[in-house]
């Protein structure tokens, strides 16, 4: 019998709340984006706010899928910061119950959200993006509201400059009026300049009527039997004067028909069915082209045709047949039938013995057939990517409904194993962490898609490339989660780095409180003094100052033995002085340099891959230059070892005089 606990509804209750505020938010942003690239459709032309209530609405139920696996991560990040923060989760894991257990309402849920996303993508999503499109594109073709602005030149009237000097907003009335009319051609402008003018819409809206007063017309009246010396004109000036322009202010909505073959208004079965009819357009396009070329354009004089077909050598059983195919197609030629299948036209030998008009007329016949088959098969590829293009659409459109709504489900597994370990609630961190992983899926998500829709990848691997990607990312975050383990150990990734650049750490030795056995202080000088002997004795011996041999650096194969004893030693004296009372002893102590015994030396422990690092030179260089360096590094290290030394057994000798 199926039950629901206590804790399931807790659970449900949690995120179920923050999910449907996430998600509103979300929606709002991505409404935001989406009206920000067609705002200056909409500006400026009058739209009633019927027309634009029907765009909000439509574009929300498009963007719908878009913003639900956003809202379940960012739901998921912050529900289980703030178990983590509470130490909610915590207890819930103590009480027994794992992650996977945790997460079963949630998964139930999720699985319900990605069904009302499919649903919305397949079923509502087709209606309304055909509603959008339709309705964006008679936006595009509805005439601007008019409005001219004041200084400048007003040119979205057909046919049409309208300036004006200066305007009157309480009185509608215009200063300063120059009117531009280009209906007849820019040689028959109209020109009209007018102190002052009225202007206002008809009844039917149709037309703009001008009340003009105190002014000038010019108009051109040239023709074509007129030179261009002598051009004729008409100059009126008048006291009062009306003009009519045409101008449709009305908003008139497009045919939905004009979506019918677009691949974002159809549902899945639609979309599948359409590909196929165009894959065999495809090849019947294909098929064609290919024997055009074998038959027409390409296929010289004796080539067997079956050897072009099947792009592969016939067999002796095959030879008698071919030749008669061959002698049937010569002779069928129209300019050809003298031709054998053992005589060949010289064409050089022909050129040469021609005149030079003949030559002259061989080289532009062929320079406009090559000409003619270029534009034939240019106009061939592009009807071939066309069909292509709209195929792999829909296509990447089917896959597409199905990757957006399996995003949801992987994203509440990532969301919910990064809020289990970052352990932060609220919009401070959770929203960070969701938009750096959002715009990387998107990054992952429309690098697939462009490569599968530009025929580069398989459709498939292209699609479902953002779901490879993160579905083992939240598989691997969920085990961690569920095992309380540390997805990255910050410590060794620090210490790595510190190794790989040369950054050493600080000694940093303070005052016990409490000292069990002291130092043995008289046997202390002497032993520092042996330190510094054997310092001394190595950088003497080993000449760490001058460049090492490039060939015994990558063909050796001992380690220095002597740097590591050193420091061996090193480290046991200031262990033991550690234990001392003396503060003065201590901040010798800190001056003491952190040795790094096997930077100066090879950079592999593997033979071979040191051999290979040596012979590629660029990489051998850049590890000869660094290990150079280390050297140098390690001289003047143990320099400042033999100072500490003598400073040390200074502070050791006055301990023991008190």
């Amino acid at each position: 019998m199926l039950r629901i606990k206590k804790l399931d509804i807790f659970i449900l209750k949690s995120f179920c709340l923050l999910f449907t505020g996430t998600f509103f938010i979300c929606l709002f942003i991505f409404m935001m984006q989406f009206l920000w690239k067609y705002v200056d459709q909409m500006v400026g032309k009058g739209l009633d706010m019927s027309v634009l209530a029907q765009f909000f609405i439509y574009a929300g139920l498009t963007l719908v899928p878009a913003s639900l696996p956003l809202a379940v991560l960012l739901a998921a990040l912050i529900t289980f910061g703030n178990f983590g923060e509470r130490f909610e989760l915590m207890a819930m894991k103590a009480a027994g119950v794992s992650l996977v257990q945790i997460l079963r309402p949630l998964v139930v849920f999720i699985a319900f959200i990605c069904v009302v996303s499919f649903y919305f993508q397949n079923v509502v999503g087709p209606y309304a993006q055909s509603k959008l499109w339709t309705l964006v594109l008679s936006m595009k073709q509805k005439s601007p509201e008019l409005d001219i602005p004041e200084g400048a030149f007003y040119d979205q009237i057909p046919g049409y400059n309208i300036y004006v000097g200066y305007k009157n907003r309480d009185s509608g009335g215009l200063f300063d009026v120059l009117i531009y009319n280009f209906q007849n051609g820019f040689d028959n402008a109209q020109i009209i300049y007018a102190d002052s003018a009225h202007m206002e819409l008809t009844s039917d809206k149709q037309h703009l009527y001008l009340h003009l007063y105190n002014g000038e017309e010019f108009e051109n009246l040239r023709s074509q039997s007129v030179s261009q010396e002598s051009v004729p004109y008409r100059r009126e000036s008048f006291v009062e004067k009306h003009a009519l322009i045409e101008f449709d202010s009305n908003f008139n909505m497009m045919d939905e028909g004009i979506m019918d073959n677009q691949s974002i208004s159809k549902n899945m079965a639609q979309l599948e069915a359409d590909a196929d009819s165009m894959m065999q357009v495809v090849d019947s396009l294909g098929s064609m082209n290919f024997h055009d070329v074998v038959d027409r354009v390409y296929r010289p004089v004796g080539m067997e045709p079956k050897l072009l077909i099947r792009g592969e050598l016939n067999t002796s059983e095959e030879v008698a047949e071919e030749e008669e195919e061959k002698k049937e197609y010569m002779t069928s030629a129209k300019d050809l039938t003298h031709i054998t299948s053992t005589t060949f036209v010289n064409v050089d030998s022909i050129y040469n013995v021609s005149s030079l008009d003949d030559r002259e007329k061989f080289v532009g016949d062929a320079f406009a057939e090559v000409a003619q088959v270029q534009s034939d098969w240019m106009n061939k590829d592009t009807n071939m990517k066309i069909v292509i293009g709209n195929m792999r659409r829909h296509q990447t459109a089917w896959h597409e409904k199905l990757t957006l709504s399996l995003a949801c489900m992987i994203f509440l597994f990532i969301g919910v194993a990064l809020g289990g370990i970052i352990r932060k609630g609220g919009l401070g961190m959770p929203v960070v962490i969701s938009v750096i992983i959002f715009i990387f899926y998107y990054i992952v998500n429309n690098t697939g898609f462009k490569m599968a829709r530009e025929g580069k990848w398989l459709i498939w691997s292209g699609m479902w490339l953002s779901t490879a990607v993160l579905a083992p990312i939240g598989a691997f975050l969920t085990y961690k989660s569920n095992n309380d383990s540390v997805v990255i150990n910050m410590d060794q990734v620090t210490a790595a780095v510190k190794r790989f650049f040369g950054i050493r750490s600080k000694r940093n030795l303070v005052r016990k409180d409490v000292i069990i056995d002291d130092p043995d202080y008289p046997t202390l000088p002497e032993r520092l003094e042996a330190l510094s002997t054997e310092c001394a004795d190595y950088m003497l011996q080993k000449n760490l100052k001058h460049a090492p041999n490039y060939y015994t650096l990558w063909t050796s194969t001992e380690n220095d033995v002597e740097a590591e004893n050193i420091n061996d030693r090193l480290e046991t004296l200031i262990e033991e002085m550690s234990n001392t009372r003396s503060g003065y002893l201590l901040n010798a102590l800190n001056s003491y340099p952190v040795l790094s015994t096997n930077a100066h030396v090879r950079p592999f422990n593997n033979r071979w891959l040191n051999l290979a690092c040596g012979i590629f030179f660029p990489l051998g260089l850049f590890f000869y230059i660094r290990i150079w360096i280390f050297r140098l590094r390690l001289q003047k290290d143990l320099e400042r070892v033999i100072e500490v030394d003598n400073e040390a057994i200074n502070v050791v000798n006055g301990i023991l005089k008190e």
